[in-house]
């Protein structure tokens, strides 16, 4: 009977005892950190004693134990391994960078840490204050309530997992794969199919679709971001898979991001073609490829820094390497700025015939580095837009009249009413032309020469380019010709001769000339055949 007794006094009170015998020690950082991790295990499952560990002077035990568990999903849920064996032991030890007696456990959470408070090490209240914010940025939206939901479905394994692992693996994949199928509805079948109906089936096949591609991997990255640290994979696992999706999102942003700066260019295409400019046209290539490069050089750093790849020695060494660069590169950095110099000022634009030092020809291409200028013998310059950012450029283009001076030489033996009729008539000339400017002109008699009677003639021609220019003149030229072969007129030219007006028994060499009114009617009848 006494035997009795004993048995089952030693059957209900040896779990107590056994809790309390169970050994742990606080005296170093290993000693903690052990005690926290180990007592935690699946197979060692006593999180009463892992949350002494805690400073449970500041907080009761049941919080205590909630915040050792909550770290120690943070840990399973980032792939953060803890290397017990490289912990330090010693009781005293100093951390060499903060010179205070503490342990971080990992670099990627600095402000977690195991601290000596006075003959232990435990972990403080500034740090648990650390926990639940990480803890809740990590497990957001309302998955922390699937870390206790999950476990319940039970502990067998199968493959190295347990069965809700890869349960929770096979939602995963059920989920991305719905994700990926509402994408491709709402985009491809939906937004594509508008646009094929409203008559923009470019904008669709070569702008819309290549955006709408990554663009529902990235969300499915981004969701799966969110759920796996819920399966709490293995550490090696879980770390390089979260490692993976890490890197995965920026890539796939970049993607995006550089297919909608097409989408962009596109659109200021648009808008470039509705002005009368052309170096906005030319503007339009140069901004993409800037844009695009920039996505690029940002999407790089944003991949680089959620490798863990430390980004701040990286950009040192890039801005060391940068002045070497821009110091053997100035000419090509002069260029540069020269270029946007162009494409602030516009001092000329596609197109234009534009004259700069011995430089004289009709603008092509406006680049980075260099303009290119074809010249009226069909030869290509290429001037460095440094150096033509620093010229004086005389732009022909911009002309808004283009002058034509001629001095039109008569002989001197023409009757002064002959000069005064032709006079008048270059001036009716100058008036129903189309393309000559009508409020300012100067047509006057006002040289003699050697040898002839000399008449300015100077106007202006509205025109937009040079050939219209040419063939205005030759409009304009052709007309007084014929106005001169009207009225008898001779032209004169520089030469010697000796002049024998009357000859025996011939008839004089002076030509006869008409009566002021026949010549006022053989003009009003050279008009009426030219309109």
């Amino acid at each position: 009977m006494r035997l009795g007794i004993i048995a089952i006094l030693t059957i209900l009170v040896y779990p107590a005892i056994a809790q309390d015998s169970v050994y742990y020690s606080l005296e170093s950082p290993y000693n903690a950190v052990y005690t926290h991790l180990n007592y935690l295990q699946e197979d060692n499952y006593h999180p009463e004693i892992a949350a002494r560990v805690f400073n449970q002077s500041e907080q009761s035990e049941e919080n205590a134990i909630e915040h050792a568990i909550e770290l120690k999903q943070i840990l399973d849920g980032g792939g953060h391994y803890i290397y017990i064996d490289e912990i330090p032991k010693e009781p005293d030890y100093l951390d060499s960078v903060s010179r205070k007696k503490r342990y971080v456990l990992v670099d990627a959470y600095p402000k977690i840490y195991v601290e000596k408070i006075g003959d232990k090490w435990l972990y403080p209240q500034r740090v648990v204050h650390e926990i639940e914010r990480i803890h809740s940025e990590m497990y957001a939206y309302g998955t922390d309530r699937l870390l206790n939901l999950l476990p319940k479905m039970g502990t067998k394994r199968m493959l190295g997992l347990h069965v809700w692992q890869l349960i929770g693996i096979l939602v995963l994949a059920f989920l991305s794969f719905f994700i990926h199928k509402i994408f491709t509805i709402l985009f491809e079948r939906l937004l594509i199919n508008v646009l094929h109906r409203s008559g923009y089936p470019d904008i669709a096949e070569n702008y819309v679709l290549p955006v709408a591609r990554p663009l529902s991997i990235f969300v499915i990255a981004m969701f799966l971001v969110i759920l796996i640290p819920v399966l709490q994979l293995p550490a090696f696992t879980s770390r390089y898979i979260i490692l993976g999706l890490k890197a995965a999102l920026p890539l796939l942003g970049t993607i995006v991001a550089y297919q909608i700066v097409n989408i962009l260019s596109y659109y200021l295409t648009k808008l470039a073609l509705k002005t009368e400019s052309t170096l906005d046209d030319q503007l339009v290539p140069l901004v993409r490829k800037t844009l695009k490069a920039f996505v690029v050089i940002v999407g790089s750093l944003v991949i680089l820094e959620n490798l863990n790849v430390p980004i701040i020695p990286l950009l040192t060494g890039l801005s060391i390497g940068g002045l070497a660069f821009a110091l053997a590169a100035q000419d090509t950095i002069k260029n540069f700025f020269g270029s946007l110099m162009i494409f602030i000022d516009k001092p000329f634009q596609i197109g234009d015939w534009i004259t700069s030092d011995d430089v004289d020809g009709t603008v092509e291409e406006v680049g980075f580095r260099s303009t290119r200028i074809r010249s009226f013998r069909n030869s290509v310059y290429y001037i460095p837009n440094g150096k033509l950012a620093d010229r004086t450029i005389d732009n022909h283009g911009l002309r808004r009249y283009r002058r034509f001076f001629s001095t039109i030489s008569l002989t001197y033996d023409t009757p002064p009413d002959v000069i005064q009729t032709f006079v008048d008539g270059l001036v009716r000339i100058v008036q129903v032309h189309p393309n000559t400017r009508k409020d300012f002109h100067q047509i006057h008699f006002n040289d003699m020469g050697e040898s002839s009677l000399n008449v300015m003639f100077y106007i202006f021609f509205e025109v937009p380019d040079w050939g219209d220019e040419l063939r205005a003149r030759h409009e304009v030229l052709m007309q007084i010709v014929r106005l001169a072969d009207k009225l008898g007129v001779n032209f004169a030219f520089p030469t010697r001769t000796l002049h024998m007006e009357n000859f025996p028994g011939k008839p004089s060499l002076s030509p006869g000339y008409k009566s002021k009114d026949a010549l006022r009617q053989d003009l009003n009848e050279f008009f009426a055949d030219e309109s």
